[in-house]
Formats: C-alpha cells, structure tokens, sequence
C-alpha cells in the first residue's frame, strides 16, 4: 500500500542517495596526469544525471500526487510486473559477466535487444517493432564505442574478438 502511493517518491529518494555516494567516491579517485579527462569524469556525470533525474522524479511526484490526493485510488495504480524486474536483473547480470568476455559490441547489442525487448509494452512486441529495436540497438551501441574509443581515448573490453576500428 505504502509503496503504491510513494513508491516514485522512495525511488526518486534512493537514486538520489546512491547517486551521491557515486559522485563523492569518483572525487576519492587519483587525478589523471596524462590527460584533462581522469577516471573521475564518466562516474561523476553519471552521478550528475542520475542526481538531476532523480530530484526531477521527485518534484513530479510531489506535484502529481498533489493534484489527486483527493482522487487517488490506490486499486487503480498498477502492480509491480515482477517477471519484467526480475527479467531486467538476471540480463544485467548476464551482459556484467559477458562484457569481459565477448567484449563490448557483442555484448551491448545482445543485452539492448533483449532489455529493450523486456521493457517494451505487450502491445509493441512484434516483428516490425524488433526491426526499429535492432536499429536503435546497433546505432546507440557504435555511437557509444566510437565516444569512447575516439572521443575519450578509452579502449572498451574486446573480449574474444579484436576489434580494431
């Protein structure tokens, strides 16, 4: 009951501490003396997103809650899908043990698919909405490899092949 009524607010609350904890450990990390990027600069924009994100996710909920308090049915809000949570955990878990092994590219492209797949309204699963999920997955993922690779100059894992772009 309680979780249905807040349960933005307490996710909004949470990410908001972890994304804190994030940001004050990536400043513990050594500074970089090669370059003006160090290894602190991906944690703490992460943790800036993920921050900003989390208060934006806060507000709206305040304000929503707000506006039907007087309204607000708690039979109406939705379950939880816990086979899709459970889902997203177990392909998180999987791509965090891949990613090493078959390397980056391989590895994204199978774990965007499938999450997105997951994550995706009953009504959306279908063959033509798979092809724009592929194409979504191969542009997002070679944007991300060549921002790392060129952008950053950090070299993503390899894994079993060696890519050599």
């Amino acid at each position: 009951m309680f979780f249905k009524k807040y349960g933005d607010i307490v996710v909004g609350v949470f990410f908001m501490a972890v994304s804190t904890v994030l940001m004050i450990m990536a400043l513990m990390l050594p500074k970089s003396k090669v370059m003006e990027i160090g290894p602190d600069f991906m944690p703490m924009c992460i943790g800036s997103v993920t921050f900003v994100l989390s208060l934006v996710l806060i507000i709206l909920s305040i304000k929503n809650f707000k506006m039907h308090a007087a309204g607000l049915n708690p039979d109406s809000i939705p379950d939880c899908d816990y086979k899709r949570v459970l889902s997203s955990i177990i392909l998180v878990l999987i791509y965090v043990f891949a990613i090493k092994l078959i390397g980056f590219i391989l590895s994204t492209l199978v774990f965007l698919f499938f999450q997105m797949l997951v994550l995706a309204p009953d009504e959306q699963r279908n063959k033509k909405e798979a092809v724009r999920l592929i194409v979504v997955d191969v542009i997002f993922t070679l944007v991300v490899f060549f921002l790392f690779r060129y952008g950053f100059k950090i070299v993503l894992p390899a894994g079993i092949f060696t890519i050599t772009l």
